[in-house]
């Protein structure tokens, strides 16, 4: 605990403004750490007494006053890095991958879930973290449109797959005449995802290494593409849209979700907020962050991108990074017995509740992006300028 307050820091965060039916702890406006002036006597007391429990307390105390500065330094400074040239996204996700802790806790979907109003009214710990996940696919689905369509579509990309979750999940709830084909840059992830579509039979999926930003489909492959927090490891998002939108084909429906930078036009970041932001973008291998609005630019630049809707789902899904942390303090054991992960957990957990923070005080968002391909498949209009 003290470590972690260590690194997270004092810094002032001001919250958005809390809508009345969330029930989303907010820290004030320029928080400050305040000590209890009542403590201070017996603070004076135990650095009176020489030894507690046969333990020189000054010398632990100075310690402790020593140290605390080395290792918030430590700590504030990214460990994960981006580099597209050593493939640091693949080798990270090869890594948790191998390790089974992420799976052992956030299932089989690599994403953020998603709670009503009335679940975070109630606590948002009382719901399944995992059941949370489907929930999230399930409404995204919704926002894609995809349940309104006459048919199912009969060729699904999933762009950044994880271990297969939602491509599994995908081909199950669209039948047997859909084909879902997921792509990552991580091997692991691949022999995952086959090994479980395995498991289950599912013989509608495929999943292949591969990267988003060079695909090699062939144009208008695929009757939907699906992106779920693939994005913010991409380096060039105009290219990752582009990319998407190529392979989909005329009058296809393409929906993106992924996290997102405040949108900085009229008010630029200031000094704390790009520190911030900086740390979330290298500590696990993100190469920046843009906004939501950014990205729905770049949807409209394609030219054949059309009826293009936005949201930010900040609220309902917030909870998932705290909830991130408590099943981990409820069921300590994976992490307990595998001694070479704590320095990393511990990086993780502080990495967690950042981002709470930061998508809290409206540095980070979530962004929802969905539109259809011009059926005529090619530009309707003039984006050349």
């Amino acid at each position: 605990a003290i470590v972690m307050g260590a690194a997270l820091g004092a810094e002032a965060f001001v919250a958005r403004p809390t809508p009345k039916y969330m029930a989303v702890t907010r820290r004030p406006a320029a928080a400050k750490v305040n000590m209890d002036m009542a403590i201070l006597p017996k603070i004076n007391k135990l650095l009176k007494s020489p030894v507690i429990g046969g333990v020189p307390i000054v010398p632990v105390v100075a310690g402790v006053a020593v140290a605390a500065p080395v290792i918030k330094k430590i700590l504030d400074t990214p460990s994960r890095t981006y580099n597209r040239e050593e493939n640091t996204v693949g080798k990270e996700y090869d890594a948790w991958t191998e390790e089974g802790i992420l799976e052992h806790y956030w299932g089989e979907h690599i994403h953020l879930g998603w709670y009503s109003p009335q679940e975070m009214k109630d606590g948002y710990k009382k719901k399944n973290f995992i059941q949370a996940k489907y929930d999230f696919i399930d409404r995204m689905m919704a926002f894609s449109g995809l349940n309104a369509l006459e048919k199912p579509p009969a060729k699904v990309l999933d762009v950044g797959c994880g271990i297969g979750g939602t491509s599994r999940y995908l081909a199950s709830k669209l039948g047997s005449d859909s084909h879902v084909t997921g792509i990552t840059l991580s091997p692991n992830q691949v022999a995952r995802a086959t090994a479980l579509a395995k498991e289950r039979g599912l013989d509608n999926t495929e999943f292949k290494v591969m990267d988003a930003l060079a695909m090699k489909f062939p144009d208008n492959s695929f009757d939907m593409v699906w992106a779920c927090e693939s994005g913010e490891h991409m380096p060039d998002k105009k290219k990752y849209v582009e990319e998407m939108a190529r392979v989909l084909k005329p009058g296809g429906v393409m929906v993106m979700a992924t996290w997102c930078s405040r949108d900085d036009t009229e008010k630029p970041l200031d000094e704390v907020e790009r520190k911030n932001l900086n740390y979330l973008e290298s500590e696990w291998t993100h190469p920046h962050f843009i906004s939501i609005e950014d990205y729905v630019k770049h949807f409209e630049s394609t030219g054949y991108l059309e009826t293009i809707h936005s949201e930010d789902w900040w609220e309902c899904t917030i909870a998932s990074w705290r909830h991130s942390i408590w099943v981990g303090v409820y069921d300590p054991w994976p992490v307990v017995r595998r001694p070479w992960v704590w320095y990393k957990t511990l990086r993780d957990g502080i990495c967690l509740e950042r981002f709470h923070r930061s998508f809290d005080t409206g540095l980070m968002g979530y962004g929802m992006v969905r539109a259809r391909k011009s059926t005529e498949g090619y530009m309707v209009k003039d984006v050349t300028m």
